[in-house]
């Protein structure tokens, strides 16, 4: 056997698995395995079809799950109902009994009225042009004063990835974040547009005061699911690159002033500067105002004349220069299977 199941995993086949067919435990093979060598079979004979004497009789097991199922016991988990039971002058099994044979029978959980939270995968949504949909999230910023912290409100279009507003407050409200998202609206022009904004389940972002702002504004909430992160991707992708930038101060900020001073530079920088490998290396910036199209059908044209001036330096096609046109947010599964159908047709 030791031999078999080593040629099944030198096979690429998992131990557990290989034992599994076997009727042994990887712990036992890796006891027999010590020191490199095969040691004897240390079981006693007959251990393995040996009855425990303590096993319940298949009578047993079907009174103890009769009772469970039982109209008054059904809403009860077992240590509700052995205390029960005892009070009544009866006792079929232990509580660890009642929960071993429930739980093989998959009837341990929820066994009351209350079913298991369901929450369904935030709708797809798709942008095509700049302010069609935004993201945003509330960030940490430590402070000199240990266990206070300065918060970072940060809004982002998804299309351009350009931050289109953001403030540092010191603490989380969502009368702040009204006013954050206030000021990006007017400024960014959008009255009048459809737009979409993304966030988590924050109380900042489902307070009276942002859920207000949004309808008066005409725009379209959208929510990710509780206690999952990559729904909301872009904005953590965002804050990984706000606090992993090499000026990103190693010392915790001291002021408001001094933190609000730091994001101003880091927007100039990640809007202007930052060539964004998603977007082909484009700034959000020039994305944001449409630049992006003849920069890169410059790129484009530059390539195609390189490879046509030294034809024998290329293996295949030039670098793909084209331009993204859309960016999707909580991409269903039907949509991920076309992609790979495209990628594989091409």
């Amino acid at each position: 056997m030791i031999t078999l199941i080593a040629e099944s995993c030198a096979s690429g086949a998992r131990l557990s698995e290989s034992c599994k067919i076997v009727g042994l435990s990887p712990r036992t093979v890796q006891r027999w395995r010590q020191d490199g060598a095969v040691k004897t079979d240390g079981r006693k004979a007959g251990a393995q079809g040996r009855i425990p004497a303590n096993r319940l009789a298949e009578q047993e097991r079907n009174e103890i799950l009769a009772t469970a199922n039982a109209p008054r016991f059904a809403h009860l988990p077992p240590s509700q109902i052995v205390p029960q039971l005892a009070d009544e002058g009866c006792y079929l099994a232990s509580e660890s009994t009642f929960y071993r044979i429930l739980r093989e029978e998959k009837q341990l959980a929820r066994r009351g009225k209350a079913k298991a939270p369901t929450y369904s995968r935030p709708p797809e949504l798709i942008a095509t042009a700049p302010n069609q949909l935004w993201s945003w999230d509330i960030t940490y910023l430590g402070t000199t004063v240990k266990g206070l912290y300065f918060y970072l409100y940060l809004i982002m279009d998804l299309f351009s990835r350009k931050i289109v507003g953001w403030e540092v407050f010191g603490e989380e409200s969502a009368e702040h974040a009204a006013t954050v998202f206030r000021k990006a609206y007017l400024r960014e022009g959008v009255a009048g547009q459809l737009l979409r904004l993304h966030s988590d389940n924050g109380s900042p972002m489902k307070g009276a005061t942002m859920l207000g702002t949004l309808q008066r504004l005409g725009v379209v909430p959208s929510f990710s699911r509780p206690s999952v992160s990559n729904d909301n991707p872009y904005s953590e992708a965002l804050f990984k690159t706000v606090k992993y930038h090499p000026s990103f101060p190693d010392k915790p900020f001291d002021t408001l002033e001094q933190a609000r001073q730091w994001v101003a530079g880091f927007e100039q920088w990640y809007n202007e500067v930052h060539c964004h490998s998603a977007l082909k290396f484009i700034t959000p910036g020039q994305r944001h105002r449409g630049d992006d199209h003849e920069i890169l059908r410059r790129r484009t044209e530059l390539y195609a004349a390189a490879k046509a001036n030294r034809p024998e330096r290329w293996s295949g096609d030039h670098r793909n220069w084209t331009r993204p046109e859309v960016v999707t947010l909580n991409l269903q599964k039907s949509s991920q299977d076309q992609l790979l159908l495209k990628k594989d047709a091409a």
